[in-house]
């Protein structure tokens, strides 16, 4: 996190998104003899209708401090969407940041109790994606869903979860994208400074990813995972927050084959494992590695 840490998170963003904008997506020539991806400082300045020694000092941190009419030109010349252009706009110093409370993720124990009733997989993760509970359709669907795991780390590191994920391309965007929606300004958190430090070290595609400054969260939407035991399955997630945590719910169509592959799942884990579901009591934000 060492754009963050250095205070420049303006200029950072700045950088990484007009590198991901295209001369000919701007309107401009391609030109030749490039030395840079995307826009040059100077076009961006020049598209955004500011000059280039003032874009220069916005990208270097030497201005951190714009009017909302320059973020805005500057949105419109890097293509921001709704929730880029929001995220933009977070980053100016105008803002006092409110002083936060450091307090361990807990797990309500009626939420425990929610989970033991529930027939789909479900289970409870922190800001960071620790899984903190979890119940036994959850574990049947994925080992990787215990107490103690961590969803990124097991993306970016774990070979079955490659596998697992139909699109995995997708799904490690989507999570990058939306661990930096989550961080926000909170960037001095021990827990997300540990977590990004890990997988950077570890992981060239997180590092392309995370250098790419994408913001987006991963809230309800549908994925596709292949089970090693039932194949193919098709899933809607919902995000429901609780407290200060979020419980996660996967669940097919109704009478669809996925719905029916589920079921096997649930007859398997009734058989074969059905005292496994409450580990999910065990509170481990912190996994370490093996």
């Amino acid at each position: 996190m060492r754009d963050e840490e250095s205070g420049n998170r303006l200029g950072s963003y700045l950088r990484a998104r007009r590198e991901l904008v295209s001369p000919a997506q701007a309107g401009l020539p391609p030109g030749g003899n490039r030395r840079v991806p995307g826009l040059r400082r100077e076009e961006v300045a020049l598209l955004a209708g500011i000059s280039p020694d003032y874009y220069l000092r916005l990208e270097r941190g030497r201005d951190t401090n714009p009017s909302p009419q320059v973020l805005e030109s500057l949105a419109r010349v890097l293509q921001l969407d709704d929730i880029e252009r929001t995220y933009l706009l977070g980053l100016t110093a105008a803002r006092p940041r409110a002083p936060r409370r450091k307090r361990p993720e807990h797990v309500p124990a009626r939420v425990h109790e929610l989970l033991a009733h529930l027939q789909i997989p479900a289970f409870v993760e922190g800001r960071a994606f620790d899984v903190l509970a979890s119940n036994a359709m959850a574990l049947s669907l994925s080992p990787r869903l215990r107490p103690g795991e961590n969803r990124l780390r097991s993306l970016f590191l774990d070979p079955e979860e490659h596998a697992f994920q139909r699109d995995w391309t997708k799904a490690a965007a989507d999570f990058v994208a939306a661990l930096r929606t989550t961080i926000g300004d909170d960037t001095d958190n021990p827990r997300f400074v540990e977590l990004v430090g890990e997988l950077a070290l570890s992981s060239q595609p997180f590092r392309t990813l995370w250098a790419r400054h994408d913001v987006r969260p991963l809230d309800g939407g549908t994925t596709t995972v292949i089970h090693p035991v039932v194949g193919e399955l098709r899933l809607h997630r919902d995000k429901l927050p609780v407290d200060d945590v979020i419980l996660v719910v996967y669940y097919p169509d109704k009478d669809s084959d996925s719905d029916e592959k589920l079921r096997l799942l649930a007859a398997l884990a009734q058989s074969g494992s059905a005292g496994a579901a409450h580990d999910g009591r065990t509170h481990a934000p912190h996994p370490k590695a093996p």
